[in-house]
């Protein structure tokens, strides 16, 4: 019978590659006399602040699993990107890390492009938070007016629940209100940012008692796709089928797509842009 070969040491390999990386110089460590490229095992363990040994055990595949704490301290010591740090905690622990919320500032020109070259398809782009932080012209003219919002108030659970002009262009108030209430609540805890929305979800209760009985609910939903009915004051009824991406990259922010679902719908969006131009 033939001997079982060992398990390959995926960890120690991909800490060693990710070290002999990383620049002596930019940490101000003296780049003479290495016979190596990159950090040294014992540098990588001062800066994670744990043992140098216990650093060239996990390096041989020796001493076991490693605790999230310490794999966290050595993708800060290795300046490991999101991606690298999951990829991390994934050959190391067998998951990915707890989600680190932070809030976006905006996208990409490249996203925005994709954006505006959906002439007439509402398009937008919303944080785990449901805010607006991106659109098209189409969705300025058939869902709301974003530009003309202060950047802190383009929320959507505000335009829905604070917003009598939102309220009334929604063909099942009660309905919707329901799923984004859901939704929201789903997204928030998935990107770790139920601290982040506290002060917020106190003020809509505050403001809106349907929101506060809402989220008393407790239900939790996932945005997907579907679709959309909306009642313009001019143009009459508006349909969409919409669908929700994920960002590559960018796991704290979604892109929603309007598509109208009648050649009419489309009429009537063409119309509305180029009221706007006028």
């Amino acid at each position: 019978m033939s001997e079982t070969a060992p398990a390959e040491n995926l960890l120690g390999t991909y800490l060693k590659d990710r070290r002999t990386r990383l620049d002596a110089a930019a940490f101000g460590l003296s780049g003479s006399r290495r016979r190596t490229p990159g950090l040294r095992r014992e540098e990588v363990a001062q800066r994670a602040n744990i043992s140098p040994t216990w650093y060239t055990w996990l390096e041989q595949g020796r001493g076991g699993a490693p605790s999230a704490d310490v794999l966290d301290r050595i993708a800060r010591a290795l300046m490991l990107t999101d991606v690298e740090r999951e990829h991390l905690f994934l050959i190391g622990l067998g998951r990915p890390p707890e989600v680190r919320y932070q809030a976006a500032e905006g996208v990409s020109p490249r996203l925005q492009r994709v954006l505006d070259a959906l002439a007439f398809s509402p398009a937008l782009v919303r944080t785990a938070t449901w805010d607006v932080v991106a659109w098209n012209r189409a969705a300025s003219v058939v869902l709301t007016d974003y530009g003309a919002i202060p950047p802190g108030q383009r929320n959507i659970l505000r335009f829905i629940f604070c917003d009598p002009r939102v309220r009334a262009a929604q063909y099942d108030w009660d309905s919707v209100a329901r799923f984004v209430v859901a939704a929201f609540r789903a997204d928030a805890a998935r990107a770790g940012a139920v601290s982040h929305v506290a002060d917020f979800v106190d003020e809509l209760c505050r403001t809106s008692p349907e929101f506060a009985a809402l989220w008393r609910d407790n239900d939790v939903r996932h945005h997907g796709d579907g679709t959309k009915r909306l009642r313009h004051p001019v143009h009459g009824t508006m349909s969409f089928e919409y669908s929700s991406f994920n960002v590559e990259g960018r796991s704290d922010l979604s892109m929603i797509v309007y598509n109208p679902a009648t050649p009419g719908d489309a009429d009537r969006i063409r119309t509305l842009l180029a009221e706007r131009a006028d």
